[in-house]
């Protein structure tokens, strides 16, 4: 089985009758949709993921440098 979530505008006549006849068919069943919670990073994640970007940052600088050393 799969899942379409489809976006309308509420206001639009049109659109709420062709989805009216769409769910008429038997073929679609509306479900209530849940959001799942807003995913939060604990302390030791956000403390690895800065430590990645320092290193990332200084390994970049210590490349650029290198190439701009070679083409001046």
């Amino acid at each position: 089985m799969c899942t379409v979530t489809l976006e309308y505008n509420q206001g639009n006549a049109l659109a709420r009758h062709k989805l009216a006849d769409l769910l008429a068919t038997g073929l679609f069943v509306k479900k209530d949709f849940q959001p799942e919670e807003a995913y939060k990073p604990t302390d030791e994640e956000v403390e690895a993921h800065r430590q990645e970007v320092e290193e990332f940052l200084y390994a970049s600088k210590v490349f650029a440098s290198k190439a701009f050393a070679r083409h001046l």
